[in-house]
């Protein structure tokens, strides 16, 4: 269990790394996006263009890769959504065991599921060097395989988490917290 759990501890550092650098790209994301609002007033004023496509589907790519990527640093946080009208009152034991379940059964596959449905759709796009339509566009083929790296990523943190809540759930003594 301690080779698991040491496995799980690599890729929980590799998900805070990629978190942290979303906490910047959220400050960023922002800053693009008070620029756009501004300079589309400012430029109004002055008659001058301070802003364009690229600017506003920066800050759409911006906000698709804090979403995609910040999926696993949630999961390993344990700040997705849940529906906890019993899980709240259930012993550590109980909990660890759903997580496990949960995980094995639900994430890992739905995140599998996506990464093959998305595929070839990515790769396509890749295939033709996709571009936004908008006049100054930006290339959608980089942000489309986002979704695949961020799926890839909460399949990595879902097992981490699988490990560590099936090492609670071993170690949790049952016959004091499962009564």
């Amino acid at each position: 269990m301690s080779k698991l759990l040491k496995i799980a501890h690599i890729i929980d550092l590799i998900n805070e790394w990629i978190g942290r650098i979303t906490y910047w790209l959220v400050l960023l994301m922002v800053a693009v996006g008070t620029w756009n609002v501004l300079g589309r007033y400012l430029g109004r004023m002055i008659g001058t263009n301070l802003t364009s496509n690229a600017l506003i589907e920066i800050q759409w790519y911006l906000f698709d890769v804090v979403f995609l990527c910040g999926a696993a640093y949630a999961l390993k946080y344990n700040e997705h959504v849940r529906v906890d009208i019993f899980y709240k009152n259930w012993s550590r034991r109980r909990q660890a065991l759903a997580n496990f379940v949960g995980n094995i059964i639900f994430l890992i596959p739905f995140s599998c599921l996506i990464i093959y449905y998305s595929w070839g759709t990515v790769i396509n796009s890749w295939k033709i060097r996709e571009m936004s339509p908008d006049p100054d566009g930006l290339p959608r083929y980089p942000i489309k395989f986002t979704i695949i790296i961020a799926f890839i990523l909460l399949i990595f943190q879902g097992i981490s988490e699988a490990i560590k809540n099936w090492h609670i759930y071993q170690e949790t003594n049952t016959s004091q917290e499962d009564n």
